[in-house]
This record gives structure tokens, sequence and C-alpha cells, in this order.
């Protein structure tokens, strides 16, 4: 490859930014489709497969812990992976990482495809997580480096929004393909999106790096940050099976938050460290990574029950539970872009406030639904949440990126994922346990309060399981009718009473978010990269 350099200033317009440029190479919106057609491969990967689960397991013959982990498995090696990903766009090129991302997510998604027993499958989905890693980090830098300051916050919309229509087209684009093909085709039709993703990034990226990109690489704190992110998200991941006071949950958090003490005190002393620790003498960006950790709380947390009140409580297909998600969808896509542009006006702080009391009041608004609820106030409730959401995601990864030095870019981003991973793995498990209390704590009283007959231990524990999920199991044969529906209507009330305070614990972790946003301030974008072609 040859090289030229070509230095530019602060806020220069794309002329300005690369003379020497010609044709497609290096233009920033073409750096932006390039980028986006690779991260749709993450995004809808993160949900298209949960539909596809149930077909594998009955086609593998896998067990119920074995389909979790097809899932676990790949969410585990992605939030372990992504701060070190960053760190390698910063010192090999993010063209290259990105490249190497989008290379490494299709082949194993095709091998997954190919795959006969459940136990390849989830080898490969930890593969896949890795490579996925490399896509997200690597995605901001290029963002970074090729727009200019006055344009980046569009950018960051625009990226926002596709992140977000492809997170919810996933249930969509799942349930269609394993309904009319196979579920194989899931894991498949990354192939080709893949492979035209690599030619748009061959013809169209430029490689951007500082003049002070780190030319060494932290391997100690690669080690200790790693080991550090997996017993913590394990911990999360198998707390609501072990328990929260369980010696093996205790033990692996204790563990986690010992080797983030070695981790913290190695990059001290370290030449060149993988976190350097001085980023977060920014309150601007400590503000931002910990609203993101917030905001991901409280939106996956809560979300993560509304498709099994649409499924089993309202009796939706997967398609039609995706389609009634679709308000949220459409008003992050149309809310992303214009709050980059007002973020860019007004800068981010009163937007990602008035934002995150926005979401605060879906988050109550959703704690209010029932059994009888229809799509005009569901669509209400997700549609303003999909408003509150938009502003956060453009504008927390903004003042993540904005506020990191450029030769900091890749960490920053890895950071800003790593934050929202985290984030997200906590809000499911900690409102998960206090949904699946309130549902135990519920259950045996609704059910005597119906005047329903006494269950045995063990008939009473499998029915509070299925309550979590809002399941209500088939009556006894020879059940009046009457009692059936009965029955049904108990375990769903429990299920929405669960529901219901989970999302009032995510409505006042808004709040506090809303407060964290006070401290947020525009990142100063500082000395634009030189450019390598």
């Amino acid at each position: 490859m040859t090289s030229n350099t070509v230095s530019a200033t602060p806020g220069a317009s794309e002329s300005d930014a690369a003379p020497g440029r010609a044709g497609l190479r290096g233009h920033p919106w073409l750096t932006l489709l390039a980028v986006a057609l690779g991260v749709v491969m993450v995004t809808l990967d993160g949900t298209i497969v949960a539909i596809a689960n149930p077909a594998i397991q009955q086609d593998l013959g896998a067990s119920l812990a074995g389909v979790q982990w097809i899932t676990n498995g790949y969410l585990l090696a992605l939030a372990v992976a992504l701060i070190t990903a960053g760190k390698l766009g910063d010192r090999f090129g993010h063209r290259q990482t990105f490249l190497t991302g989008i290379v490494g997510f299709a082949v194993t998604s095709g091998a997954i495809g190919l795959s006969e027993s459940v136990t390849t499958v989830i080898a490969f989905r930890v593969l896949q997580g890795l490579f996925g890693a490399l896509l997200m980090p690597a995605a901001l830098g290029l963002l970074r480096a090729t727009f200019p300051a006055e344009k980046l916050n569009m950018a960051i919309g625009i990226w926002g929004a596709v992140i977000g229509a492809s997170t919810a087209a996933g249930p969509i684009v799942g349930g269609l393909l394993v309904e009319h093909v196979n579920w194989e085709s899931v894991f498949f039709v990354n192939v080709p999106v893949g492979l035209l993703a690599v030619l748009l990034c061959l013809a169209i990226l430029v490689d951007h790096r500082a003049e002070n990109a780190p030319r060494s690489f932290d391997i100690p704190g690669v080690v200790l940050l790693s080991g550090a992110m997996f017993f913590l998200v394990w911990a999360v991941i198998k707390a609501p099976e072990w328990g929260w006071g369980d010696n093996a949950t205790v033990w692996s958090l204790v563990i986690a938050a010992l080797t983030l003490l070695a981790f913290l005190a190695w990059e001290t002393v370290s030449g060149e460290p993988l976190l350097p620790l001085r980023l977060f003498r920014s309150v601007p960006l400590s503000a931002g990574t910990v609203l993101m950790v917030l905001m991901a709380f409280g939106f996956m947390g809560g979300l993560f029950f509304v498709t099994f009140y649409l499924q089993n409580v309202h009796g939706m297909s997967p398609v039609d539970s995706g389609l009634h998600m679709l308000p949220l969808t459409a008003m992050m896509i149309v809310a992303s872009p214009v709050a980059g542009g007002l973020i860019t006006k007004v800068g981010p702080r009163l937007p990602m406030v008035g934002a995150m009391l926005v979401t605060a009041v879906a988050m109550f608004g959703l704690s209010t639904l029932e059994r009888g609820t229809g799509t005009l106030e569901m669509s209400l409730w997700f549609g303003l949440l999909g408003l509150g959401l938009a502003p956060v995601m453009v504008g927390a990864t903004e003042v993540i990126v904005g506020n990191a030095p450029l030769e900091h870019a890749g960490v920053a981003g890895g950071l800003q994922q790593a934050a929202m991973q985290v984030g997200g793995s906590l809000g499911t498990a900690v409102l998960g346990a206090v949904m699946a209390s309130r549902v135990h704590e519920t259950l045996p009283v609704k059910w005597a309060e119906a005047q329903l007959p006494l269950l045995p231990p063990q008939d009473a524990e499998r029915l509070g399981k299925a309550a979590e999920l809002g399941i209500a199991p088939p009556a006894p044969g020879g059940t009046p009718a009457q009692a059936a529906e009965a029955m049904a209507r108990v375990v769903h009330d429990s299920f929405l009473s669960g529901m219901g305070l989970a999302f009032t614990l995510a409505g006042i972790v808004a709040v506090l978010a809303a407060g964290v946003a006070l401290f947020t301030k525009g990142g100063q974008h500082g000395t634009a990269p030189s450019v390598h072609v």
C-alpha cells in the first residue's frame, strides 16, 4: 500500500482536510455508509439469533443451558474484547481492524450455519463475538477521524439510527427466515452482507492514524482487563441461575473486583497503557461513560421483558411482536439524525438531560401495561422511549469519543461499547432478579385470592418459573374452563406485577441518568489525523 500523509486542521472542510483525495476514497459520507453496513451485521445478530434458538434446540437436540450459551458466549466474548479491540485499532489502524472484523464475522457466521452440534455453534459464536468486538470501536474511530467537527454529531446520529433500526429489525428478519427458510439462514445471511461490506471498505476507507498513535501493546493490561470483564459478565450472566448470594456468584464478583484493581495499579506504571487512566480526568468523558451504563441498564434491562409480554401475555407470534415494537425503531431512526444536528448547535448536555427525562416518562408508562392494553397505548410508550433514547445514544457517544485524544479514539469507542454491554447485562440480571422476586411473592397471594386449589410444592415451583416468563401452563385435563381461565389470569397478573416493578426501577435509573448528564459537554475533537492512503 502506498502512503502519503496529509495534515488537517480542526473543523476543516472535507476538501481542506484531504486535498490529495480523489473519487470515492476517503469521502466522509461514503465512509459512514461502509462502516454502517459492517456494523449492521453485529447489531442485527444481537437480536436475530434469539428467534432462531428454539429451532436450533430442536434440530440439534440441545439442552436449555446449551441454547442459553449460544447467546451468552457471544455476549461474553464481545464484552471482554471491546476495549482491547479499540486499542488494536489505535495501534494498527482502524481500517485494517475493521476489515479483519468484517471478514472474521462473515466467515464465522457461515461456519455456524454449517455446524452440526450445539458445541460447535457455541464455539463459533464466541469467535463471532471476538470479531464483532473489532468492528464497533473501529467504526467510531473511522468516523471520528474522517468527519470534520461540525458534522461529526450528524454522522453519529445516522450511525445510531442504523444501529437502532438493525437491532429492532432482528426479531422480524429472524422470524421470517426461520419460518420460511431455516435457522441456518439466520447466519448465512451475514456472508453476502459481509462480502459487500468488504468490497465497499476496500474501495472507500482510508487508514487514519494520529501522529502520536501508540507504537507498543500492553499485554499485561489486556490480560488483567479481559479477566476482570470476564468474571464480571460471567457473574452477571450466571447470577439468575446460581442466586446473587451464592458463593460462586460472590467469588466471581470478588475476583472481578480484585483483577480490576490489579489492572488499575498496572496501568499507572505501564509505559503504554491499554486504557490510559488520564482519560478519566475528563469529567465529561467519565460522566458520559456512567451515563451509557445507566441508559443501557434501564433500556436493555426493561425491554428484556417486553417480548415475553407481547408473546406470552398477548399471544403474538415473534413476527407480530417485532412489528408491535416498530414505533420504537421508527422513532429512533427519525430522532437520531435530528438529535445529532441539535447537539451540534446547542451541545449535548441539555438534549441528553431532557432525553433521559423523556425516557423516564416512557419507562413509567410501560410499567402500567396490563393484559388488555391495546396497540395504540403500547405504541405511544414505545415511540416515546425511542424519542428519549436517540439523543442519549448520539450524545453519550460523542461525549466519550469526542473528549478523548484522537490517538485514543479506538479505546474510547471500545469504552463506549463496553459500557453499553456491561450496563445492559447488569440491567437484564438485576431487573430480572427483582421481577422474579416480585412474581414469586405475588403469585401465591393472587392464587389464593382466586380460590384456586392449593398446589404441591414441586408444581408450585414450576408454575412460578413459568410465571417469570408470563407463560400460563396448560391446565390439567378435566379442569373447568372458568378455573383454567382464572389460572392463566393469575399467572399473567403476577408477571405484570413483576414487569411493572422492573420498569418503575428502570424509570428511576433514567432520572438518575438525567442528573449525570448535567456533567457532560461536547468534545473538543482535538487535532485531525494524518491520512495514510
